[in-house]
């Protein structure tokens, strides 16, 4: 595989509301995924802490990663992580989360810092849908948005709740 293409492939998934296939296809690339046993390692024959441009598919080198430390699409693929799968996004000065992960998945927590603020985010999905923000809540205050505006010059620590299900507030998202 072609390290640029598939994670753009991953992308694509997500954009359409696939987070299993997004996750899957962000699995397949990450490298720590590819060198779990000796036998993995000695196949990979790559560090497994930097991004392959791409995986042999011929013999004898199957699944050989080549041309490693390939920075281009190790950042669009821990974009995909982040972005496209989480769906913790900088939108029009705040954070928008969005998440399109796997419907097996329970849920997730992450932390974020937007200036001097830091966010603890708390994501459920109680449904197993993996996509839709049934209900969020700042500080234990419902929004009526899936953006985050905070003032980043100020100092704070706040908590988002999320539960994932059917979309019933509005989405912050722009083209």
């Amino acid at each position: 595989q072609y390290t640029h293409a598939a994670t753009w492939l991953g992308w694509a998934h997500a954009a359409l509301g696939d987070g299993a296939r997004a996750a899957h296809v962000f699995d397949l690339l990450n490298p720590i995924k590819r060198t779990t046993t000796a036998a993995d390692v000695a196949r990979y024959r790559l560090e497994p802490y930097v991004l392959a441009a791409d995986i042999y598919s011929c013999p004898p080198w199957v699944g050989r990663g080549g041309w490693s430390w390939y920075t281009g699409a190790a950042a669009w693929l821990w974009r995909l992580g982040v972005e496209g799968i989480l769906g913790l996004q900088r939108r029009d000065g705040g954070l928008r989360v969005a998440p399109c992960i796997p419907p097996t998945w329970p849920g997730f927590e992450a932390w974020v810092h937007l200036g001097r603020q830091r966010v603890h985010i708390v994501v459920t999905n109680p449904d197993q849908v993996g996509t839709g923000v049934a209900a969020m809540t700042l500080d234990g205050a419902a929004l009526a948005t899936d953006l985050i505006v905070l003032d980043p010059t100020v100092a704070g620590s706040h908590e988002v709740h999320l539960r994932l299900g059917v979309r019933a507030i509005a989405s912050a998202h722009s083209a």
